[in-house]
């Protein structure tokens, strides 16, 4: 409604601002002027009210409230909108022959003034014409922010949107890697060169049963093998890139690739967590 109004108001300071009393003929000829010919009525009069209008488009389209002079943008344009009417009222008053112009101007300037002042009074009229902004909510993997390949830098397959602490807390280089995560490192046991006959293989870890899925980032490229226990790799996961972690299985963990693919990291040895 204030928009509209504030067209109108703008087309009726081109139209004449005095009638003609005369035959048509007669009133043909007359060259009636308008409102910019006369720069204290078009300036001071029909501009002030369509800068207030846009004053008032202005902040209520802002997300904050801006001041001047320690006045709201739209406390400004709706006092703009006011001496409008005012003064157009008075022309019409004053007028011996008020033309089309004076007459829809003052019925625009009166809407606008309306508009403006009814809108921080009528509680539908109150809303923001533009949103708040959402807060930013983390993104599901999958999906590149920023630079990708810097750990602790937005960035990367399935960043999780939270600094990054050292899997298994912090290490320390004097006393050797850290722990995998949730059990100590086994010493390597020497195997046999020969077996004197075939052993059964060994059953596969189970899940744990209150493992909750994190994003995690390795610190050196580490091959990840197939769930079913064999030791050829299917992919390498790369530093600087995130991967989601859908299982334990002792001291292993089951990751996810970006495309999807699913696999052992079988050295979990200081990894980061999201």
């Amino acid at each position: 409604m204030l928009i509209g109004a504030a067209v109108v108001l703008f087309i009726a300071s081109f139209l004449g601002i005095a009638g003609c009393d005369a035959s048509a003929a007669i009133c043909d000829k007359v060259d009636t002027p308008n409102s910019w010919e006369f720069s204290y009525l078009g300036w001071g009069t029909f501009f002030v009210g369509i800068a207030g209008a846009a004053l008032v488009v202005v902040s209520r389209s802002l997300p904050e409230p801006r001041k001047v002079v320690g006045l709201e943008l739209g406390q400004v344009g709706t006092s703009f909108t006011i001496v409008s009417a005012w003064t157009l009222l008075m022309w019409i008053f004053e007028a011996e022959n008020a033309g089309a112009g004076l007459i829809l101007g003052l019925i625009a300037a009166l809407a606008v003034a309306g508009a403006a002042v009814a809108g921080p009074l009528v509680p539908a009229l109150k809303a923001p014409l533009v949103g708040a902004p959402k807060p930013q909510t983390p993104s599901p993997y999958g999906m590149q922010h920023g630079q990708p390949g810097q750990p602790g830098v937005p960035g990367g397959y399935g960043y999780p949107g939270a600094q990054q602490q050292p899997y298994g807390g912090p290490q320390d280089p004097s006393q050797g890697a850290g722990q995998p995560f949730g059990a100590q490192a086994a010493a390597p046991q020497p195997q046999a060169v020969h077996q004197p006959e075939p052993q059964a293989a060994a059953p596969a870890p189970q899940p744990a049963a209150d493992f909750a899925p994190f994003w995690f980032a390795v610190p050196v490229a580490r091959p990840l093998y197939a769930e079913d226990g064999s030791q050829a790799p299917i992919a390498e996961l790369a530093p600087g890139t995130w991967y989601l972690a859908v299982e334990q299985r002792g001291p292993a963990l089951v990751a996810q690739t970006q495309d999807g693919r699913r696999g052992v990291l079988q050295d979990t040895t200081g990894i980061q967590r999201g």
